[in-house]
């Protein structure tokens, strides 16, 4: 079985002892700009670590510092949390407030957030474990795989009978099986088929439609109706690599302790949990009468327990979200943040505002990150053979036009760059199959030509930019 106590742990401790400075650093090589809205979250991110060094008693008494971002579309609000979760490999999950509806209601429960951040940490604790355990899986699939190819049948023994380790074979049999090992790992068996039987990954699927609070029934049911069924499996003809794959897989799922990473991942959320709730701004505001926004407050008054701090039932067993950071974000343009009730105003104690892009931003965003885009317009065309190369000059007519557009029409912040970009790479990216080996320079010039007609009539670049 996998021991989790020291390894992960101290990698954990290793990303969250980062400095508030450090962390702004790291979020700077991918988002450009927004210091003070980096600046909050390696704070929050930071007294993490701090609660953890008090004395027992006082460090359940502290509360995460939550967050508001309030700006406009495009500007990195997502991105900065997310970035944030990568970074101490946090359980994050971003979900829209204007899903959710007040309890009475048909839709989805404001609790379902928890729910689906803790399945998601379980799922990469999972995945951890059975990579930590790989080599062993992996030595234990080439057994079963051998043992496919070459049944382990001492002499004289006939079919049925009890089947002998490989230190009881005959010493022929055993030497055998070690050519055929040979054979294996060198690849020289790749193109044969094999039958192997897999269990199957799908479980008994039962939905349950019906008002919020009734989604826990939901996965009742499933492991009800899973564990009275029989463990079914089914044979299937692959190629060698393949079959070593699946045999794999399913040795490491029996290698790892369930119960051991199911708490792991439940700690994980309740200690370090990041859950990102965009578009505040749309439950924000007091009840004007019936109509179709007529559970808005009471979407706010469900998030509250769960943002104060309140256990939830989980198919893994009850979850505290005391200690989990809740970020917020919304434009807040016909909105607020104090058009919010006053007790979840209160468990937001952090506000941010986030500025709009201007036109040296898009400059930046374009060349600076490590993501940048036309960093990787450049490298997908890099795979048809096709070398582009864009001069400043073109970079910064991209970024004007780009600008200019987002102050005609609606401002939609850097994600009007992709909109620019593919127009302007259209053709490029077409034709590229048959440019293989050549080598395009895009400049300010050819910026203009191709986006000449669009910028210019301004009804259809609402339409296509």
């Amino acid at each position: 079985m996998t021991d989790y106590d020291d390894e992960d742990l101290g990698q954990e401790a290793a990303a969250d002892s980062l400095t508030p400075r450090e962390v702004v650093v790291e979020l700077d090589r991918y988002i450009v700009g927004q210091h003070e809205a980096k600046r909050a979250v390696a704070i929050a991110l930071r007294n993490r670590w701090r609660r953890q060094q008090l004395p027992e008693d006082l460090r359940e008494e502290v509360a995460p510092k939550n967050i508001i971002m309030i700006g406009p579309t495009g500007v990195g609000k997502t991105e900065i949390a997310r970035r944030l979760a990568r970074l101490t490999d946090s359980p994050f999950i971003k979900v829209e407030a204007s899903k959710y509806t007040e309890v009475g209601y048909v839709g989805r429960d404001v609790e379902s957030m928890i729910r689906d951040l803790v399945e998601l940490s379980v799922n990469m604790v999972k995945d951890q474990e059975q990579e930590a355990v790989q080599n062993r899986a992996q030595m234990m699939a080439e057994e079963r795989l051998l043992d496919i190819l070459m049944p382990r049948l001492p002499e004289g023994a006939q079919e049925g009978e009890e089947e002998m380790p490989v230190s009881d074979l005959a010493p022929a049999a055993s030497r055998t099986r070690e050519k055929l090992r040979q054979l294996l790992r060198d690849g020289k068996l790749d193109e044969r088929y094999v039958d192997v039987d897999v269990t199957p990954r799908s479980q008994p699927m039962v939905e349950i439609f019906s008002n919020a609070g009734l989604e826990e029934m939901e996965f009742n049911l499933r492991d009800v109706l899973g564990s009275l069924m029989p463990q079914r499996t089914k044979k299937r003809k692959v190629q060698i690599p393949e079959a070593l794959e699946l045999l794999a897989q399913e040795e490491a799922q029996r290698l790892i302790d369930i119960d051991k990473a199911i708490d792991l991942a439940i700690e994980r959320v309740e200690q370090n949990g990041i859950v990102f709730l965009d578009e505040l701004d749309k439950v924000a505001g007091r009840e004007a009468g019936a109509g179709p926004d007529v559970s808005r407050e009471g979407v706010q008054r469900d998030l509250l327990p769960i943002v104060e701090g309140s256990s939830v039932s989980t198919k893994y067993g009850m979850v505290r979200t005391d200690h989990i950071l809740f970020i917020a974000a919304g434009a807040f343009h016909a909105t607020k943040p104090s058009d919010l009730i006053p007790e979840l105003q209160g468990r937001f104690p952090i506000r941010v505002e986030l500025k709009a892009l201007t036109r040296e931003d898009f400059v930046r965003i374009l060349t600076e990150p490590q993501n940048a885009l036309i960093k990787q317009y450049r490298e997908l065309l890099r795979t048809e053979g096709l070398e582009v190369v864009f001069t400043t000059e073109a970079v910064h007519e991209v970024a004007r036009i780009a600008y200019d557009v987002n102050d005609r029409s609606e401002n939609i912040g850097a994600r009007r760059l992709y909109t620019v970009m593919e127009r302007l790479l259209e053709e490029i990216s077409f034709n590229a199959p048959e440019m293989t080996g050549q080598k395009i320079k895009i400049t300010a010039t050819y910026v203009r030509e191709k986006l000449a007609d669009v910028v210019k009539d301004h009804d259809l670049s609402r339409y296509i930019l």
